[in-house]
């Protein structure tokens, strides 16, 4: 498998900042505690690898070599975490015939931890995701799509909070804005919430009442646009404070490396994107010393 480093020295040493930083090196030295999530985005139904004659993806991707290599990297570190961050849904025939079960129930068998909502995993309507739900054992993180008026109302978390050998990580979804991409009767009532204003309210909670060691955004909003008044990674992470991982997605943006952008203390925050169909799988390592300050490394492994 291909592995391209995506932190290097320097720059990416102090990515962290926020929760403290150590030269790469001295970090694996001197940590007592190990992270790692694992992640991928916009995977849309994609379950075998592609074929030999794709102009493209020849031989890529596919969910067993995935979950071979989610495996292998659970033995190396039992402290893993694995998140997806939307679009789960359409792409295949797979989801034209089975709805999204198949997917689901794959990601299970995967053991994710989490996935937020994108935009295509409402392609049946919410009848046809509410379907799918009972075949997902991860959470469904959502914090800025208010279901409180649909039939999806109960079956999505704002955040969720994983506690693995003493470190407190607090994660939270956000989907991109559903008008002009959805049709309405697809999503009904659902209602999208400022994705700026309610990753605040996300972070300060599990950062000063949760006291949250990492917090991590599941975004489905886009990498970055033109027009920058368009919510989206690089701009919710300006926006915040206390978040230290964006994992996103809906753009199909294949990063090398995480971008290192300053929060709104000028703070460092990472951004990350997998790509698109399964074929990256992004693996982001963190370290805590003994009081909890973590710097982090990491490869983008392509499956």
């Amino acid at each position: 498998m291909e592995r391209r480093k995506f932190i290097k020295t320097s720059t990416a040493a102090s990515a962290l900042v926020g929760i403290g930083a150590l030269s790469l090196n001295a970090c694996k030295l001197s940590s007592k505690k190990h992270l790692t999530i694992l992640h991928t985005n916009d995977v849309h139904s994609h379950i075998d690898i592609f074929p030999k004659s794709h102009s493209q993806y020849a031989n890529l991707g596919g969910l067993a070599r995935r979950a071979t290599l989610v495996e292998q990297i659970r033995q190396e570190n039992k402290n893993t975490l694995l998140f997806d961050a939307g679009d789960i849904f359409q792409g295949t025939p797979y989801f034209n015939f089975y709805g999204g079960e198949l997917e689901f129930k794959l990601m299970s068998k995967l053991k994710y931890d989490a996935a937020t909502i994108g935009n295509h995993d409402f392609d049946n309507g919410l009848e046809g995701l509410l379907a799918q739900m009972p075949h997902a054992t991860f959470k469904m993180l959502s914090a800025n799509y208010d279901f409180s008026n649909t039939i999806m109302d109960g079956h999505t978390k704002p955040y969720h909070i994983y506690e693995i050998d003493n470190i407190k990580i607090g994660v939270y979804g956000m989907g991109v804005h559903l008008d002009g991409l959805v049709t309405k009767k697809l999503y009904k009532e659902t209602q999208y919430l400022n994705p700026y204003e309610i990753a605040q309210d996300m972070e300060r909670k599990l950062k000063n009442e949760y006291h949250c060691d990492l917090v991590i955004c599941l975004s489905h909003l886009g990498y970055d646009y033109k027009n920058k008044k368009r919510p989206s990674d690089l701009g919710l992470a300006t926006k915040t404070e206390y978040t230290d991982l964006i994992i996103g997605g809906h753009t199909h943006t294949f990063l090398d490396k995480p971008t290192v952008i300053k929060n709104k203390l000028g703070k460092d925050i990472l951004v990350n994107q997998a790509g698109c169909y399964g074929l990256n799988l992004g693996r982001i390592d963190f370290y805590f010393d003994s009081a909890k300050n973590a710097s982090a490394s990491g490869v983008s492994i392509a499956v």
